[in-house]
């Protein structure tokens, strides 16, 4: 049976959640699940705006016999290849030996090497500013390179003022019928799967998104269709400013994430002295144990804290493998302007920290300070006074960012 939403009196939203998927691009959990949009134009030419992951292709397929109603298909815009979004691309092509696809260069040449058919009959490819009329809607294309894959574009339908932002502006997250932002309360329960979204599957590449940025600013908006997530029709200011500061590398909020590994509890025995040394001076603090809590929550927190702590212990004379792996990720994402502390354990060789600084120290606008802690096993009273000096460091320093952040303001 279908599941359809007006999006407006020409744009039916037919896509579909899955709340089964576990692990989304194989990478990143989704206990919440995850929103496949796809959206239909009715107008005197018909008009699909993407497909649809195969885990959910079956009321895809009803949604789209339904409004329909027996029209003919005659566009697809593909405006990202991705599987999550292009896996039943194939089939519907083979049920609508009608349509015509729509797409960027790159991919046109995508779809030939996903799909065994030859389907390059059938493509219209489009370049920047092209556009297409389906009546009285005229639709502009834009490419949007690397947000997140090269052959990304976004489309601009002039008469209802819509941009359908591909991967832009989207989140994690089942719909669970609100397809609308404003039928949720999307900054207290969304906005945390939304950051993890962008830091993870987007954040590397900030330079594209404040690209498309500047693209959209040029666009009167009224509506925002992502691919993933709900629809924007209200209130989008606050979720744009989100994206610029991302897009920036600029944090959202002025405190400390400490992020540690430990092996028998002795790195983390340190970790939450320092915590609570700088709870004491005022300062907001979050604490994540890289071994228990997926990276993707982490990465996500780094995105949004200015202060970052990161304490392991050595390991086979290396970091301790979660805390690498992490570290890796979190260079591999591109993380800028960030303060950073390091403390390190070794009850031999301790080397974790000089390498933890080799992994993230030459990161741009990244200050490492000099202030740090090399446990031998674990922590004795008479360093005490070095745990504090780097609490006393960090504090000052967020101290110093929130003067800042107040003189810009005034």
């Amino acid at each position: 049976m279908y599941c359809i939403r007006k999006v407006t009196e020409d744009v039916t939203w037919i896509g579909a959640d899955d709340r089964r998927l576990a692990m989304f691009e194989g990478v990143y959990s989704v206990p919440r699940g995850v929103s496949y949009n796809s959206y239909l134009l009715l107008d005197e030419k018909t008009v699909l705006f993407d497909t649809v992951d195969k885990a959910v292709g079956r009321v895809f397929f009803e949604n789209l016999a339904q409004v329909l109603a027996g029209r003919p298909l005659d566009y697809v815009v593909v405006q990202h290849m991705e599987p999550d979004h292009s896996a039943t691309l194939a089939e519907l092509l083979l049920r609508h030996p009608e349509t015509e696809v729509v797409c960027s260069e790159k991919s046109a040449m995508m779809i030939g090497q996903f799909f065994e058919e030859d389907h390059s009959g059938r493509i219209r490819a489009v370049k920047e500013g092209e556009t297409l009329s389906a009546g009285k809607h005229e639709l502009t294309f834009y490419s949007a390179p690397m947000v997140h894959w090269p052959e990304v574009m976004v489309t601009y339908d002039h008469a209802d003022r819509i941009l359908f932002s591909a991967d832009a502006f989207g989140t994690f997250g089942a719909l669970n019928g609100a397809v609308f932002a404003d039928e949720m309360d999307f900054f207290g329960d969304y906005l945390d799967e939304a950051r993890r979204y962008y830091a993870n599957i987007i954040g590397k590449y900030g330079i594209p998104v404040q690209q498309l940025l500047k693209k959209a600013a040029g666009l009167d908006i009224s509506l925002v269709c992502p691919l993933h997530g709900p629809v924007w029709r209200k209130d989008f200011d606050a979720y744009l400013e989100k994206y610029r500061k991302w897009s920036a590398y600029e944090p959202e909020e002025t405190g400390v994430m400490i992020a540690y590994a430990s092996i028998y509890g002795d790195t983390e025995n340190a970790a939450n002295i320092l915590a609570c040394r700088l709870s004491e001076k005022g300062v907001r603090t979050v604490m994540f144990d890289v071994s228990v809590t997926p990276a993707s929550e982490v990465i996500a927190a780094a995105f949004k804290w200015s202060h970052l702590v990161f304490a392991a212990p050595t390991y086979n004379m290396g970091v301790f493998v979660t805390m690498d792996a992490l570290l890796r990720d979190l260079a591999a994402h591109a993380i800028q302007n960030r303060t950073v502390a390091f403390l390190e354990n070794g009850s031999w060789a301790p080397v974790s920290g000089k390498l933890m600084r080799e992994i993230l120290g030459g990161l741009r606008g990244v200050t490492v300070l000099e202030e740090t802690v090399t446990l031998k096993s674990s922590l004795k009273k008479d360093q005490l006074k070095e745990l504090f000096a780097v609490a006393d460091a960090v504090a000052a320093s967020v101290e110093e960012k929130k003067s800042g952040i107040i003189q810009a303001k005034a």
